[in-house]
């Protein structure tokens, strides 16, 4: 029997000898940062084309002890703006040269959890959409000696920088709309207590309706946990104790959905008819018809770039910590959920 013929691997002694190059040429111009003449490089890359090569890119990691990955840490993803967010994050970083090492956390809201992970792989950079839930992990991240860029975190630190929503801003926002509505019985559906946008998006909410001389009294707060069905349980628990709302005022999209759900089929409720509601998100569910829901738009792409120009500039630091925050003005999205009715 005929033994099968082994299958070699091309190497970079190959590209260099149909190149007409050295060996450490070929490397030169696999290398982005390295110098070569614009010649050199494309004798190399269509020798490398023709013999399907494909350079190793573990000795230029341990040359240069930059491995062009960055970690993206994500959770939450049955949220579609956890979703999206990945989406861009993706697809910005890959425009960029870099290269994406996926990491899940059962975690919907912090980083936390993909601390353990992160000590674990050689990577250039952490960008992730879930914020920093303590100050242990914030001081544990900038030991990594990496840039870290997060969405909506407000804990930061040496290494690490954060493009946040006007969340403040858009609560205070979401309490004037309730004032022009006539709303005497606001509700707050608030999410987790550990999601640090939610609390901002609360406390604005809370100092808009002061400004507007509403009571601390008239405000009745629920808690969800930013999911759909825990939306439709807190009016489910309204409805129980008596309480009839004027206007809502829910941390994401999620819960408000599952909110006007549980208020046409719990409490015989419409909206914008007996209850208007506001979310936050802007995620493709609000503007479905059977909810045409008000809501907060992050401008998830201007979040994103703001992002990569932090990582960009923190990568160009070399060595040197950088801490930044930005903040992104939320636009409201009027539909008909605030619609004013005569």
């Amino acid at each position: 029997m005929r033994e099968q013929a082994t299958i070699r691997a091309v190497t970079s002694i190959d590209v260099a000898r149909l190149a007409g190059v050295s060996q450490s040429a070929v490397s030169r111009a696999f290398s982005p940062d390295a110098s070569i003449s614009s010649r050199t490089r494309q004798k190399v890359l269509a020798a490398a084309a023709s013999l399907g090569y494909r350079p190793n890119r573990i000795p230029a990691i341990m040359l240069s002890g930059r491995s062009y990955m960055v970690g993206v840490v994500i959770g939450g993803l049955e949220n579609p703006f956890y979703a999206t967010a990945l989406e861009r994050l993706a697809t910005a970083l890959r425009e960029n040269g870099l290269q994406v090492l996926l990491m899940h956390v059962h975690d919907a809201l912090t980083l936390d959890s993909a601390l353990d992970q992160l000590l674990s792989y050689r990577i250039d950079a952490v960008v992730t959409s879930l914020a920093i839930g303590s100050k242990t992990v914030a001081r544990a991240l900038s030991q990594l000696h990496i840039p870290v860029v997060c969405f909506n975190s407000s804990l930061v630190g040496p290494w690490i920088s954060t493009v946040n929503s006007n969340n403040h801003g858009a609560g205070a926002v979401a309490a004037r709309r309730m004032a022009a509505h006539g709303v005497a019985r606001p509700v707050w559906l608030a999410g987790p207590a550990k999601n640090a946008a939610s609390r901002a998006r609360g406390e604005g909410f809370r100092q808009g309706l002061r400004e507007a001389g509403l009571p601390a009294t008239a405000l009745t707060r629920l808690q969800g946990d930013d999911t759909y069905d825990s939306g439709y349980e807190a009016i489910t628990t309204l409805h129980r104790q008596g309480i009839r709302p004027h206007g809502i005022f829910s941390s994401n999209d999620m819960m408000a959905c599952g909110a006007i759900d549980a208020l046409r089929e719990r409490m015989g409720l419409r909206c914008p008819h007996d209850v208007i509601i506001m979310g936050y998100d802007n995620i493709p569910q609000a503007a479905w018809r059977s909810y045409d829901l008000t809501s907060f738009d992050q401008h998830t792409d201007l979040m994103v770039t703001r992002a990569m120009e932090l990582l960009d500039e923190a990568l160009l630091a070399k060595g040197t910590p950088l801490s930044r925050t930005h903040v992104v003005d939320a636009q409201l999205i009027e539909r008909g959920s605030t619609a004013i009715t005569d």
